[in-house]
């Protein structure tokens, strides 16, 4: 009785929060085509928790800026093929906050502008199974020590989206906060917006321009080596004004410090 009651502890001690969970993951056009590593850092994650994760190679854009700037029948080729990509999944994870709440939010009102029923129906239902990986690690899998290790003194970028749209709210600092290794420091002005805003940029650029210049000068000021953020679409236009200021401040996703172990 003893030797089977200590062998079932044993067993329950190596489970794992993800265990027997199938995970899409819907890696987003900017982190495809410009930032693969990150999506990568979130494979690492999700499968050091227990999740099997696989890859739709369906997936196509959310459809994101072309709703934005007002092509709503245009957006909807999008729309339908999220859905047809991640239909099957009961959790599908991102690691953008922007484009986690185009589909949550854009592809419902979009479904309803067009009208169609059964559309609406199947919208409704796959793209609430969508979270920005924070989300998905805390609320979902009920983690916030993910067994990374990241000895470096870096800076939190809290992105728009994240912040008002999704309201991730403490989520990503909690998930920081249990790094091994790593000195935090807190952003000054952190709520203000680092001006890419997807075609924000574009049609509004010497704003934009502006905004990124006081957004760097903040996390200049923290002495920070790396800053972090939840959407690459920021660090890159954050990390372009380092880049050309030599700053020698690095822009780094959030999943690739989360991936990060001691290991590496």
């Amino acid at each position: 009785m003893t030797t089977t009651t200590a062998a079932a502890s044993s067993t329950a001690s190596l489970a794992k929060p993800g265990d027997g969970m199938t995970v899409g993951l819907f890696i987003t056009c900017i982190n495809d085509v410009m930032f693969p590593q990150t999506g990568q850092a979130v494979v690492k994650i999700l499968e050091r928790l227990g999740c099997s994760v696989e890859f739709p190679r369906a997936q196509t854009c959310c459809g994101q800026m072309t709703t934005n700037s007002g092509y709503f029948e245009e957006s909807m080729p999008a729309v339908k093929q999220y859905v047809k990509a991640f239909s099957g999944y009961d959790y599908v994870v991102a690691p953008s906050g922007s484009c986690t709440g185009a589909v949550r939010e854009q592809h419902p009102m979009l479904a309803r502008k067009l009208g169609d029923a059964g559309l609406i129906r199947e919208v409704d239902e796959v793209s609430q199974k969508l979270y920005d990986l924070p989300e998905f690690l805390i609320d979902i899998l009920g983690v916030e020590d993910v067994g990374a290790y990241f000895p470096h003194r870096v800076t939190y970028h809290p992105s728009c989206h994240g912040r008002r749209f999704l309201k991730l709210g403490d989520k990503p600092a909690r998930l920081l906060s249990h790094v091994k290794g790593m000195t935090i420091v807190p952003l000054p002005m952190e709520e203000q917006c680092c001006g890419f805003g997807g075609t924000f940029c574009v049609k509004n650029s010497d704003m934009s321009a502006a905004m990124a210049s006081d957004k760097v000068r903040h996390i200049r000021e923290t002495d920070a080596e790396y800053v972090v953020a939840g959407d690459n679409s920021c660090l890159m236009n954050i990390g372009g004004v380092l880049s050309r200021q030599n700053s020698g401040v690095k822009a780094i996703h959030l999943a690739e410090i989360l991936a990060n172990t001691e290991e590496d």
